[in-house]
């Protein structure tokens, strides 16, 4: 007989629709968490069911707005912690502040260790997370972290489309996603090509050559972790057509889609753009060629696993 009546989901306010997917997979029904603001902003959290002795994982990504929902985060996670919960788990399907994970330059913050140290500190016991920016993050957390890759998700949708693997190349927007774009290309075959990317600003990039397979005649399926002001992923695409591509696919984790996001994709000779169900995707930034998968049953089949203390290392592939 399993303990699965001690397994309980709350959901903050960063995500709630993804969270309720999640419980439904589960067979269960959302915790009962109010979530409400003092008239000067602040965050107030009461938990609406008794937790003593229960195992709690806590669904909120820390997208946009970035400080609101970590924020709201840790406050959660401090309630749990002082409702005598057996042990907390934050789900964070989107770990923000992830970008800055190393001292680059003089004077200058570690935040995506400065959160992990909060988060630890406010009452997480272990973290759930998705697609992170720099796979050593892990490494900056003191308790244990399940880190998934939505490959099987964008993988199981792109073979829907009907195109054989020998007509895909898999395209590496930048120097830094080549491991990652390998795994993909391994997952869904075709060749590998890699785009020369230079960093013009925080926001702009110029795309220079591209080193690898020929992409003539060929359908370009570019794969990052997250797009979010689009720059990168569109001067790959237009790089992948100057090059001779017939189709330009695009998937990406986290849709995080800020500044001239849409509008870039709205022009970018994209036939596609893929995106899990990390961040929520508001109705303004809807586009046609915008299609979202959920990543709320491989997240939900983790905190089964999770709560029964069974592997889920076949789901780090």
């Amino acid at each position: 007989m399993t303990n699965m009546h001690k397994l309980k989901v709350f959901s903050g306010r960063a995500n709630r629709p993804l969270a309720q997917a999640i419980v439904e997979h589960l067979g269960d029904s959302l915790g009962r968490l109010h979530i409400s603001d003092f008239p000067d902003g602040e965050t107030k959290v009461a938990i609406e069911e008794d937790v003593r002795g229960r195992d709690i994982f806590v669904v909120q990504p820390t997208c946009p707005p970035v400080n609101q929902n970590l924020m709201e985060l840790l406050v959660i996670l401090d309630a749990f912690k002082r409702s005598s919960a057996q042990r907390v788990t934050a789900v964070m399907p989107y770990y923000g502040y992830a970008r800055q994970d190393r001292k680059d330059q003089g004077r200058v913050p570690i935040t995506a260790k400065l959160v992990a140290d909060l988060v630890t500190k406010a009452g997480a016991d272990r973290v759930l997370t998705l697609d992170l920016h720099a796979a050593q993050i892990q490494g900056f957390f003191d308790i244990p972290v399940d880190h998934l890759y939505a490959i099987p998700v964008l993988k199981n949708y792109i073979q829907t489309l009907g195109i054989a693997s020998e007509d895909f190349v898999v395209l590496s927007p930048d120097e830094g996603n080549i491991k990652k774009s390998l795994m993909y290309q391994k997952k869904i075959g075709g060749g590998f090509a890699i785009v020369d990317k230079r960093r013009l600003s925080d926001t702009e990039t110029r795309q220079a050559n591209i080193i690898g397979a020929s992409l003539r005649g060929k359908v370009a399926i570019i794969f990052d972790d997250l797009i979010s002001t689009a720059s990168t992923l569109v001067g790959a695409a237009q790089a992948a057509c100057d090059a001779g591509a017939r189709m330009v696919l695009a998937c990406a984790t986290h849709g995080v889609l800020v500044e001239r996001a849409i509008e870039r994709l709205r022009n970018a000779p994209i036939e596609l753009v893929i995106i899990t169900d990390s961040i929520p995707l508001p109705d303004e930034k809807r586009l046609p060629k915008i299609h979202v998968v959920s990543v709320a049953e491989l997240l939900a089949y983790a905190i089964r696993s999770i709560h029964l203390n069974e592997s889920v290392s076949r789901l780090f592939e």
